[in-house]
């Protein structure tokens, strides 16, 4: 055997070797990003169809409605804090041990919910105590989801980082497809089952989940890239310092970027679900069950735009997922107003599977690209944390509002038209990154 047929077959194995590493990145971030968003989203679906009777049931429908979607929307506003703070660490130490952390305190506060006693039981105890325990929720995330990000896009085979990166995302339609599977179990016990602790089963099996993500993501190693700049002694001493200084414009663009994307995700997945049940009247299992047809969807479509964004550039699949929340806005109540459960199904299948699959699909990819290795945690997590606070977390209830003082859903509709235009206009701002060396 010559030499250069020695070099070829240790190159193929090395290859083999980083093609097991990278699937067993993209695997770890996709249980695992599964696990925290059923942790996450138990709580939105909850939100629209428990909270307000357990939890806020001193106060009149409307009102207690209102407060649970402020309960749920508190999470977004401490999220980059979880974002700056695990970001931090995730640059200096790695990304492998931050990601156990948060997995770990996800799971954690989401069992604990499930064993809060109610308003009726604990006066106001029980919300103080929900609201804490949200928060706790939206720190963890705020780290968790930059670190599953990088684990995915970082590792990486060339060429495929959208699609990738879609598998780290996937794990929000499926976190979504496990929460509402969950919950349309639990909707079939009568209202006096349910209500008392049927609700809280869906919480309490999240601490299987855990065990089953927190094994997994032990096998995961830490990606090349953190690696070389490791090797290199260029660990950034305060990464977000730099981010600030290099990347503040940038930054600042990136955290209205996913406008169109956060606004018509949230209200299809939050705030419909109370459209559903409490303006159109019907059964918490149509809405349930729509939703869990949606997240199927979504889950199915966001490897197709992944790719396509490998072949075609972020911006142009991105830009077309905003453009069709925009035409959809009006159809999509138009369909919920019909009270037919099969229309009803219809709207979040085409919402989720086609507006935010071409959207959700590319927020990992495209936020990794935007930073350097040695600040990326940091840059990547505190922007895509920020978006959280400008549009996720107000929409549930600037849509209640809308519909509150107007009557009508034709409000909440436009309110999705100029969320689609801001997005537009962060594109347009930002570079095509599809193509370039994030290692460099």
């Amino acid at each position: 055997m010559n030499v250069q047929t020695a070099g070829a077959i240790k190159h193929q194995e090395e290859s083999k070797g980083a093609d097991k590493t990278s699937v067993k990145a993209a695997l770890g971030s996709f249980i695992g990003t599964t696990v925290e968003w059923y942790d996450y989203f138990i709580y939105g679906t909850a939100a629209a169809l428990v909270f307000p009777k357990v939890f806020f049931s001193n106060m009149s429908p409307e009102m207690a409605t209102l407060m649970s979607m402020i309960s749920f929307s508190v999470a977004f506003v401490v999220r980059p804090i979880g974002g700056i703070v695990i970001g931090h660490f995730g640059d200096r130490m790695g990304r492998k041990k931050l990601l156990v952390f948060t997995l770990m305190l996800m799971g954690l506060c989401t069992a604990a919910i499930g064993f809060l006693p109610s308003y009726a039981q604990a006066g106001i105890w029980g919300p103080a105590l929900l609201i804490v325990l949200r928060i706790i929720q939206g720190f963890a995330l705020g780290g968790e989801w930059g670190g599953a990000a990088l684990m995915s896009v970082e590792h990486a085979p060339e060429g495929r980082r959208g699609l990738w990166g879609a598998t780290m995302q996937m794990g929000v339609p499926a976190g979504l497809l496990v929460s509402a599977g969950a919950f349309a179990l639990v909707s079939m016990l009568p209202d006096e089952q349910f209500f008392s602790w049927g609700w809280r089963l869906p919480f309490i099996f999240g601490l299987v989940l855990l065990v089953v993500g927190m094994y997994i993501r032990l096998q995961v190693s830490e990606p090349p890239a953190f690696e070389k700049v490791a090797e290199k002694g260029e660990i950034e001493k305060a990464p977000l310092l730099s981010v600030w200084k290099y990347e503040k414009k940038k930054t600042i663009v990136m955290a209205f970027f996913q406008t169109a994307a956060n606004v018509g995700y949230f209200l299809i997945t939050v705030y419909a679900l109370s459209y559903i049940t409490q303006t159109l009247g019907l059964p918490r299992s149509v809405a349930s069950n729509a939703l869990m047809v949606g997240a199927a969807v979504d889950l199915f479509m966001q490897p197709v735009f992944g790719w396509l964004s490998d072949k075609y550039g972020r911006k142009k699949v991105y830009g077309f997922g905003a453009i069709f929340f925009a035409l959809y806005a009006f159809p999509f109540f138009a369909l919920l107003n019909t009270a037919d459960p099969y229309y009803i199904t219809l709207a979040l299948a085409l919402g989720l599977g086609i507006g935010h699959a071409s959207t959700g699909s590319l927020h990992g990819v495209i936020y990794a690209e935007q930073y350097k290795t040695k600040y990326r945690f940091s840059g990547s997590s505190v922007a895509y944390q920020l978006s959280g606070i400008v549009s996720s977390a107000p929409t549930p209830i600037i849509a209640a509002w809308l519909v509150a003082t107007t009557g009508n859903s034709m409000a909440v509709s436009w309110f999705v038209v100029a969320a689609a235009v801001i997005t537009l206009i962060c594109i347009s701002m930002t570079k095509e990154t599809y193509r370039i060396d994030i290692n460099e």
